[in-house]
C-alpha cells in the first residue's frame, strides 16, 4: 500500500522543481532581454558615430581648398621686357604644406617679397606709394614680385571680418583671373574703408573687383561662398608664426612686411625714393 505522506512528498518536489525551471527560464529571458537591449544601444552609438564622422570628414573635405598660381602661399609676377605676367602653379593639395619660389632662376632680377592686408592703412601707404615703380621694374625684366594676402586686422571691422574676406576675393582672382589681380590688388587699397569701420559688404567687394577687371561669374561665385576662407586663415597664421620668405628675416613684425633679395625693409613707407634706394643698395649686394 502507498503511503500517504510519500505521494504529498512526491507532488512538493515536483512543484519546487517547477518553480526552479520557471525561474531558471526567466532568468534567461531576462538576460536575453539586456543582450537584446545592450546591442540595441551598441548599434545605435555605432550608427551615430558613424553620422558624426562623416559629416566632419565631409565638411573638412568639402571645405578645404588651395588655389591654384599660388603655391608659396603668394602670386609671382615676372616680366618679358614690356608685360608684367603671374607665374602659373597648380594648386596644392589639401594639406600640402606651401613649396618656396625658387629664387635661383630669378637670380638676375631684384625679387620683391609683400606681406599685405588690405585693411592695413600702412599697407595702402606703401603701395599707393611703390606700387606703379614696382611694376614698372618687374614689367622691364629688372624685378619680380610676389604679394601674400594675409588678414591680421578682422578685429578692425566691427565684426564682419573684412580683412578675410578681402583677402579671400583677391585669391579668388588669382585662382580664376590671375592677369587681373595687380588690378584688383590697387584696386582694393585704392577703396580701402577706415579702420573700425564695418568695410565693404559683399555685393560691393565683388563689383569692385569686377570693375577693375576680374568679372568672370566664377570669381563673384568664389567671392559670395568664400572658398578660400580656410586657405587665408592657414597662409595668416603661417606667416604670423614665422614662415616667410626669407632665410635671415624669421619674425613676423606686422603688416606691411616687405623683402628685397630677403632682407627686410623698414624704411619709409610713404617714400618711394628712399624705397627705390634700399632696392638698389640690395641689388648691388
Amino acid at each position: 500500500m502507498t503511503n500517504p505522506a510519500d505521494g504529498k512528498k512526491a507532488r512538493r518536489e515536483h512543484a519546487r522543481e517547477l518553480a526552479r525551471q520557471e525561474r531558471e527560464a526567466e532568468k534567461r529571458r531576462r538576460k536575453r532581454n539586456r543582450l537584446f537591449l545592450q546591442s540595441g544601444i551598441i548599434v545605435a552609438v555605432l550608427a551615430v558615430v558613424a553620422i558624426v564622422t562623416v559629416v566632419i570628414v565631409t565638411s573638412t573635405t568639402s571645405s578645404a581648398v588651395n588655389p591654384k598660381n599660388m603655391a608659396s602661399n603668394g602670386i609671382l609676377f615676372t616680366g618679358d621686357g614690356t608685360t608684367v605676367s603671374p607665374v602659373s602653379t597648380a594648386a596644392l593639395e589639401v594639406g600640402s604644406d606651401p613649396v618656396a619660389t625658387d629664387t635661383a632662376s630669378l637670380a638676375s632680377t631684384v625679387n620683391i617679397v609683400t606681406y599685405i592686408d588690405y585693411a592695413c592703412p600702412y599697407c595702402q601707404q606703401f603701395e599707393t606709394t611703390n606700387s606703379e615703380q614696382i611694376q614698372t621694374w618687374v614689367a622691364s625684366g629688372e624685378a619680380s614680385l610676389e604679394i601674400h594676402p594675409i588678414s591680421i586686422l578682422d578685429r578692425a571691422s566691427l565684426g564682419t571680418k573684412y580683412s578675410s574676406r578681402a583677402a579671400n576675393a583677391a585669391v579668388c582672382v588669382a585662382n580664376y583671373e590671375p592677369d587681373q589681380y595687380l588690378a584688383v590688388n590697387d584696386a582694393l587699397f585704392a577703396q580701402q574703408p577706415e579702420e573700425n569701420t564695418s568695410g565693404l559688404d559683399t555685393a560691393a567687394l565683388k563689383t569692385l573687383v569686377s570693375d577693375a577687371g576680374a568679372s568672370s561669374d566664377e570669381v563673384a561665385s568664389c567671392i559670395s561662398d568664400k572658398t578660400f576662407g580656410d586657405w587665408v586663415t592657414s597662409a595668416t597664421e603661417l606667416a604670423s608664426d614665422g614662415n616667410l620668405a626669407s632665410d635671415t628675416v624669421t619674425e613676423f613684425t606686422g603688416t606691411p612686411l616687405i623683402l628685397v633679395n630677403g632682407q627686410q625693409y623698414e624704411g619709409a613707407l610713404d617714400d618711394a625714393d628712399a624705397f627705390s634706394a634700399f632696392v638698389a643698395t640690395v641689388a648691388a649686394s
